[in-house]
């Protein structure tokens, strides 16, 4: 399996330019809710827990973060922790509303993506690795973890790979 690094290093190798990794932190997190608050219809109450799609989806993706990196996964755990909880409320609003968050989001989120990799002047990662959906969110949270000067031996080498 791939390590944090070879999954982080191959998505940045699609986002070296400043402008796109901007309309990622805000497009990817569009996504990301949307697509939680699409999942979260149907649901089932059980014991008091609400399980849906979205449910399943993100405690596979929490696993799969956590076997990554534990710190980021943590984070990744709590970030889709309140997009279930707001997929729920969303959840609870007529269909049409539910759909026009949950399309609507999605079709903006991508608008934001397609945006960044005109300033990129590649094609987005998952063109060449479907992985690239998956390490997409990652990628977010790493990014502003490295901004605030977090991680900073799991960023350099990342950057060392460019060099």
């Amino acid at each position: 399996m791939k390590t944090i690094t070879d999954h982080l290093a191959q998505y940045a190798a699609y986002h070296r330019d400043r402008r796109n990794i901007a309309t990622h932190l805000v497009g990817i997190p569009m996504i990301v809710i949307a697509l939680i608050v699409l999942l979260s219809r149907p649901s089932f109450l059980v014991a008091d827990w609400t399980l849906s799609p979205a449910l399943v989806v993100a405690l596979i993706a929490t696993l799969f973060y956590l076997k990554l990196d534990v710190a980021l996964g943590a984070v990744m755990g709590l970030l889709l922790a309140g997009c279930l909880l707001l997929g729920q409320q969303v959840a609870l609003l007529s269909t049409t509303e539910w759909l026009l968050w949950g399309v609507g989001l999605f079709v903006v989120g991508w608008v934001f993506q397609f945006i960044g990799h005109y300033f990129e002047g590649r094609k987005p990662a998952f063109v060449d690795d479907i992985m690239g959906l998956a390490i997409g969110p990652l990628f977010v949270v790493a990014e502003v973890v490295f901004m605030l000067g977090l991680k900073k031996q799991l960023h350099q080498a990342i950057e060392a790979r460019f060099a």
